[in-house]
């Protein structure tokens, strides 16, 4: 359900009203049913009976919140809430009872004001379902794929903590999950260079050759297709991206920007790396429009599409 004062319930009845028309991937709302205004709403004991529901109602697992969520106020009371609907999915998940988990955005400075330990979504994501030594965050859309390397921290710590090792690992867990989840038999993986001109042959500093290339030639010992380092200004043009799978980035908002000016609406998260298929949009809580009807579905429309089209390569 994600954070309940943002606009998660929203884009969710919006979502479930676009669906059940075209029809779409079915899904199953893990929260309050009590926060639907104006939607039908079906409470179903377990999500076996989501798909029979879903055609004439938004199928939910009645969880009640502690407090009435008031639209854009934040309120801890709900913190406990919020972690149990993403364990309660988790688990769901993991049972091979739903196909894969779909995250509304929470609001992480909530959770954390009441001891929850975890940076965010994607590492409390891993210490439940982990397959891999860590986990990875990729942005997908129609347009591009991308994957930092670095995530969630200043850029001159994202710098020092730049290591060979880190890079291939990343490259590593993407390329793995190209494979078993996207269909795709030898990815393609561009390296992006951290500095102009990746580094310009060193006169715009030797990271670029002390720690990517190395990375590069790591990678290509281990049979993966990758490229680089690549200078970023360039290899995100329209001549350049279909010669590539992913793009691996080192630092967050080399690869955020891209893919968000490519297509802001249909950007897709996906943590790589967990024993299931997870997703969200690539949006935040948007507190400041909650609860006025403004709030656009399509970045979860896109979420919930491409963990169906993820899980149909899943057994369970």
């Amino acid at each position: 359900m994600g954070e309940p004062a943002g606009i998660g319930a929203e884009v969710a009845a919006k979502a479930w009203a676009a669906l059940r028309e075209i029809p779409g991937p079915g899904f199953v709302f893990l929260g309050d049913a009590d926060v639907f205004d104006g939607v039908p709403v079906a409470r179903i004991e377990t999500p076996e009976q989501a798909t029979a529901a879903f055609p004439t109602a938004l199928p939910v697992l009645h969880a009640p919140l502690a407090a009435r969520p008031r639209p854009g106020v934040l309120d801890p009371a709900n913190a406990a809430a919020v972690i149990a609907s993403i364990e309660n999915a988790v688990a769901l998940a993991q049972a091979g009872r739903v196909g894969a988990v779909v995250t509304c955005p929470i609001q992480k400075s909530v959770l954390t004001g009441t001891g929850f330990p975890h940076p965010g979504h994607t590492e409390f994501l891993h210490a439940l379902a982990p397959v891999a030594p860590r986990p990875v965050m990729m942005l997908a859309s129609e347009e591009l794929r991308v994957v930092p390397v670095t995530i969630h921290e200043a850029l001159a710590s994202a710098i020092a903590r730049l290591t060979p090792g880190l890079i291939v690992e990343t490259a590593r867990i993407t390329h793995d999950a190209l494979v078993r989840d996207f269909g795709i038999a030898a990815p393609r993986l561009a390296i992006a260079g951290l500095n102009p001109h990746a580094g310009e042959a060193g006169t715009m500093g030797r990271e670029d050759i002390e720690i990517v290339a190395p990375a590069v030639a790591e990678l290509q010992r281990l049979g993966i297709d990758a490229r680089g380092p690549l200078p970023p200004d360039t290899m995100f043009t329209a001549k350049a991206r279909p010669r590539m799978d992913v793009a691996i980035c080192l630092y967050h908002d080399q690869a955020l920007i891209p893919i968000k000016t490519l297509d802001m609406d249909g950007g897709v998260n996906v943590t790589l790396g967990l024993s299931i298929i997870r997703t969200s949009p690539d949006h935040g809580t948007a507190l400041d429009i909650a609860g006025q009807g403004l709030a656009d579905p399509s970045s979860l429309l896109a979420a919930l599409r491409l963990a169906e089209q993820l899980a149909a390569r899943r057994s369970f």
